[in-house]
């Protein structure tokens, strides 16, 4: 049995915890370490069994208590090569940190192989994670500025798919941003809006998706409300319907007690 709880999502923090088999790792740890604690135990989580933090990219909302959670329970780091040197620069790992970079080919913890992609983010060496656990598969892509093939190429054929709705273009176009965040945010460096999320969604399901996660919404530039109508509008207008071909769901700022089993 494989399971994915949303701990954290949003740009004041964000963390995945995906298990297969009663082992388990966390996707980015952005928020203190005793938040990270206070939450895996609310939601009956672990910890000993957690066999390691995999970190998409640098930025605090995604590395915020790697550092401490990591050295406190003695659990590995993984990343890219330039996240990591990015990582220890800012002082979010250290020498007390087990640190090991993503090779080519990907790292197999007990039931789970899982393998880094790139994206597209004004950061060192951003990646997304693909885990594949027997027959089935889990994929993350946040933080992106734009769809790459190679991003398309590792969520296609992924049971469940964590994937970004940050924001609403003409809510971010009106909003109280100044020009050049508001620059950033559309560049392919920055992040991805409704519509290019839920343009991507039906071609998903058509690879064999049938699990969606809204991810990383900008609490700033879009609602939860807004994203999940817009891909379920996108999914619908494409012959597909909800519960018999696929399930949308919208990743709380704080986990509910939600988790997806598959």
């Amino acid at each position: 049995m494989a399971k994915v709880v949303p701990l954290f999502s949003g740009s004041q923090g964000n963390s995945y915890y995906v298990s297969c088999g009663g082992e388990g790792i966390l996707i980015d740890a952005g928020r203190t370490a005793k938040q990270l604690t206070n939450v895996l135990n609310s939601n009956n989580i672990d910890i000993s069994t957690i066999r390691g933090i995999f970190v998409t990219h640098e930025h605090i909302d995604h590395v915020k208590g790697v550092r401490v959670f990591a050295n406190r329970y003695s659990i590995p780091v993984y990343s890219s090569l330039g996240t990591m040197t990015a990582m220890e620069r800012s002082n979010y790992i250290d020498e007390k940190t087990d640190c090991r970079v993503i090779e080519s080919g990907g790292v197999d913890l007990d039931n789970m192989h899982i393998d880094r992609f790139p994206i597209s983010h004004d950061c060192a060496e951003g990646c997304g994670y693909r885990v594949d656990m027997g027959d089935v598969s889990f994929a993350l892509a946040t933080d992106l500025g734009y769809l790459s093939d190679e991003v398309k190429n590792a969520l296609s054929g992924c049971d469940v798919v964590v994937i970004e709705s940050n924001h609403d273009v003409r809510m971010l176009q009106i909003g109280p941003y100044p020009y050049h965040l508001k620059r950033r945010i559309l560049s392919d460096l920055g992040h991805l809006s409704n519509t290019e999320c839920s343009g991507f969604l039906p071609e998903l399901v058509r690879n064999g998706t049938k699990r969606f996660i809204l991810a990383h919404l900008s609490r700033e530039n879009n609602m939860p409300e807004i994203a999940y109508q817009e891909s379920l509008n996108e999914l619908n207008s494409n012959g597909m319907n909800l519960q018999s071909d696929f399930t949308l769901n919208v990743a709380p700022v704080e986990s509910d007690g939600s988790s997806i089993i598959f």
